[in-house]
């Protein structure tokens, strides 16, 4: 590993200078950076220790939900207010990790955690994501856990994080803040799509921070389900994955959210199946229609295929567990 030079700051006036310097990377929980560094695909030159920052409350407030940037995961998804107000980010959560690593796992470092492609690790192969211009070796390579939406020809790697697809569908902000001052960032827009730069996981800039998290109030806490399929119960990451948030008085649907994991470079929400969700009764019927809507513009690869298949069977189940039909 490459020699560094660590910093602590203890307010976020000297935070947001220290991070503004060239080869430097904000640690917190450090449960994918440290594994990155020893691996080699990432050698910073300065880490920022923010953990002295008082970031980690969780709160409500006039417009929903606030939780800080510091939070670690195992807090939040056993947080009595987040269980009763959002309980699909508490499911996402202990969905997503060993309660080892959810002990140390911070909600801004979870939306900051890169991808876990095989090629992306392995510096020994070509990855457009970690060396621009080199290739990818997953396109012609062992693609199973690739991404079936949202790719383009310099990569097909896939976003990690489960307690992100939750947030995705639940419409929440990220907060942020740099050198030019605090901003606010919708969260469908946070994480980027790989175009020509794969190499940019998401829309912060190399001088900001991320400050906190905000859910909006919604009336999905009682018909909210996390589906995950992944090879093996537990400490797998998904090679699919739904969020699905219902509104459902007398049995019709009067709004819905659905988002998924383990199909893009970014969580995917599923815009044009909540549309065509919106007015219709809670019944399988509907949700194998909003299913097939969900899945066009989908492409599968040599050894992901399957998920064509099996990406519209668990927004079906999502979908029958939210609503309470299984």
């Amino acid at each position: 590993m490459k020699q560094f030079t660590y910093v602590k700051p203890t307010t976020q006036t000297t935070a947001v200078t220290a991070i503004g310097k060239p080869g430097t990377k904000i640690i917190a929980g450090g449960t994918n950076l440290v594994d990155l560094m020893k691996k080699g695909v990432t050698a910073p030159n300065r880490l920022v220790d923010i953990n002295a920052l008082p970031l980690k409350e969780i709160s409500t407030t006039k417009d929903g939900l606030h939780i800080g940037a510091l939070a670690l995961n195992s807090v939040v998804s056993e947080n009595a207010t987040v269980i009763k107000l959002q309980p699909l980010l508490s499911m996402a959560l202990k969905a997503g990790a060993s309660p080892q690593l959810r002990n140390m796992a911070t909600v801004g470092g979870n939306m900051m955690q890169r991808t876990r492609c095989v090629y992306f690790y392995d510096t020994t192969m070509p990855c457009n994501k970690r060396a621009p211009g080199t290739g990818c070796g997953a396109m012609e390579g062992y693609n199973r856990m690739h991404a079936i939406f949202g790719t383009s020809d310099k990569c097909i790697a896939v976003h990690p994080s489960d307690m992100c697809v939750a947030l995705a569908a639940l419409d929440a902000t990220v907060v942020v803040t740099g050198k030019k001052g605090t901003r606010r960032i919708p969260f469908t827009q946070f994480h980027r799509l790989p175009g020509d730069n794969p190499e940019l996981d998401n829309q912060l800039a190399a001088d900001e921070m991320i400050l906190s998290v905000e859910i909006p109030e919604n009336n999905f806490a009682k018909n909210s389900y996390y589906l995950k399929v992944r090879d093996r119960q537990s400490y797998a990451f998904a090679l699919v994955s739904v969020a699905a948030a219902l509104d459902i008085q007398n049995g019709v649907i009067q709004s819905a959210r659905l988002a998924m994991g383990g199909v893009a470079h970014k969580p995917w929400r599923l815009f044009d199946a909540e549309k065509a969700l919106a007015g219709k009764p809670a019944t399988e019927d509907s949700f194998k229609t909003a299913a097939l809507i969900a899945m066009q513009g989908a492409k599968g690869h040599e050894y992901n295929a399957f998920k064509l298949k099996l990406a519209p069977a668990t927004i079906v189940e999502a979908l029958k567990h939210a609503s309470g039909l299984v």
